[in-house]
């Protein structure tokens, strides 16, 4: 009896009271203006970031970190409310690596959390790059834009189950973003292919790039050394095979080699693995639709939400679907 008392107890610890501490669940129902008023919260958690050009690890506060983020991620001119979503998805992010990894660090970069790359977790920006990159006047007029965005969602995180999610998010879906599991591994709940009708003004929405017909079969065959593969007749040697709910290419076949379209984005650079493919002359062209993996938000998708009157909080609960906003209390215990 007493180790059934005692079993219990754990469970209550473990699965109800320590979420409890790490987690308080916001009010959804108030309105906009009132949500920001009443619901900020103070932070001064602290994040470690391995910063690949000076080769150093920093340590920042979390909402200065995620402020750079923001700047670095999303074009400060879009509405505020996307920026409030960008905000929300980017500390999301930086507290589920931390939960992931803890204090170690990543195996990538050992002694710190998260480091400054997009390509591994999310870009960031010094305030001197951003001058550099954007100019003063640019500073003058979005920098405190982006703070604003950061500060009236300080603390706020979105969870699934009392946990925060992997917030994934790309430039533009092309209609249509996807199911976690047709482009990475697992499937996810929270990561399901939704729509995306409002990316009419990303200027990646649709794209081309033309490559000689020697450079296409010269890359193909250094991927696939055993491909029989010829450039006169190559349109007839491509045939596009299954494509996911989003319009990412699952299988291609070239020569007498099944390639997936995310291969073909990667050797040939493309913006999005939803392509079509045509050979003029000697000359192969791809037209892509969005760019990016697709998976989780949408940026200029939500810009367009924005832009048609929604609020962060819709955004979010549009493009990751279930989740459940919540401010942080603490990560460390």
């Amino acid at each position: 009896m007493r180790g059934i008392f005692f079993a219990i107890i754990i469970f209550i610890i473990v699965v109800i009271l320590i979420p409890i501490f790490i987690f308080t669940s916001c009010d959804l129902s108030v309105e906009k203006n009132d949500y920001v008023e009443k619901n900020i919260v103070e932070s001064d958690l602290t994040v470690t970031v391995y910063n690949h050009k000076t080769d150093e690890i920093m340590k920042l506060d979390l909402e200065e970190y995620i402020a750079n983020v923001v700047a670095a991620e999303m074009p400060a001119r879009f509405e505020m409310e996307a920026l409030k979503a960008q905000s929300v998805a980017a500390r999301t992010y930086a507290i589920w690596r931390y939960l992931s990894h803890g204090e170690e660090g990543h195996p990538e970069h050992p002694g710190a959390v998260l480091c400054t790359s997009h390509q591994h977790c999310q870009e960031w920006l010094s305030k001197e790059e951003l001058k550099e990159r954007h100019g003063s006047e640019w500073m003058k007029t979005y920098w405190p834009k982006i703070q604003e965005a950061v500060n009236t969602t300080t603390g706020i995180v979105m969870t699934y189950d009392m946990k925060p999610i992997e917030p994934l998010y790309h430039s533009t879906s092309g209609g249509v973003t996807e199911n976690s599991e047709d482009i990475f591994t697992s499937a996810v709940p929270y990561l399901r292919s939704v729509s995306s009708p409002y990316e009419t003004e990303s200027p990646v929405l649709v794209d081309t790039k033309r490559i000689s017909v020697k450079e296409f079969v010269n890359t193909i065959k250094k991927e696939k050394s055993n491909i029989r593969l010829s450039e006169r007749n190559l349109m007839s040697q491509i045939k596009i095979g299954e494509r996911t709910q989003g319009g990412t290419i699952k299988e291609i076949t070239i020569g007498n080699e099944t390639l997936t379209g995310s291969q073909i984005r990667r050797l040939f650079e493309l913006r999005s693995a939803d392509f079509e493919i045509d050979v003029d002359g000697n000359t192969v062209e791809f037209t892509t639709r969005g760019y990016g993996h697709g998976v989780g938000m949408s940026q200029w998708g939500a810009q367009g939400m924005a832009e048609q009157g929604s609020n962060f909080v819709e955004i979010l609960e549009h493009y990751y679907l279930g989740v459940t906003l919540s401010k942080i209390k603490s990560y460390r215990d």
